[in-house]
């Protein structure tokens, strides 16, 4: 993700992750679970915290396709993370995304340059969540990762060297599976 600041209506305990978990993680534990992306409100806060806002509309089209990509990323994360490489199903949920739009490449001043076209405004956000995906696994499907405390819903990138990292934030996850082995142990 480039260097945007979060919006500060964003009430989300993770945020910052890779365009594609940054969306998985508008939902979060809680009784029920917290969705930000029930009413194109947080669908708005959450393009705001993305850097998106400038370039997508907060709408109900939005809001049903986002919901879509989201759906389809959390599958094929599941997946991901556990098989190493995505069914037909998770697979066709993906490229129903990318169906909305391409890379269009053109020869600028400097260069190559490339451009995302989408059929529809609405398909900008969830297409660029798709695409960003297909990045993540390209640089290892083992480093998506759902935070491995049993409470704890959140997705991360482990962009740790060794590849080992568990928890989406160690100061609260990980220490919270730290004091209940404490306590745990003192207990027995």
């Amino acid at each position: 993700m480039t260097d945007v600041k979060a919006d500060p209506r964003d009430p989300r305990p993770l945020i910052g992750e890779p365009l594609a978990l940054d969306l998985l993680n508008t939902r979060w534990a809680g009784t029920p679970v917290n969705d930000l992306l029930t009413a194109v409100e947080g669908y708005g806060i959450w393009l705001s915290s993305a850097g998106l806002s400038a370039r997508c509309e907060a709408d109900d089209a939005g809001l049903a396709a986002i919901r879509q990509v989201r759906d389809a990323i959390g599958l094929a994360a599941q997946e991901a993370h556990g098989q190493g490489e995505l069914s037909a199903a998770a697979r066709e949920g993906l490229d129903a995304v990318l169906a909305h739009g391409r890379i269009r490449r053109t020869a600028g001043p400097g260069g190559a340059e490339d451009r995302v076209e989408v059929d529809r405004p609405h398909w900008l956000a969830p297409w660029l969540a798709a695409d960003d995906f297909l990045t993540l696994l390209g640089q290892g499907a083992q480093r998506v990762k759902q935070c491995a405390h049993e409470a704890c819903i959140l997705h991360f990138f482990d962009a740790s060297q060794n590849g080992r990292r568990r928890w989406c934030r160690m100061a609260v996850c990980g220490n919270r599976a730290k004091a209940a082995r404490h306590y745990e142990k003192a207990r027995g």
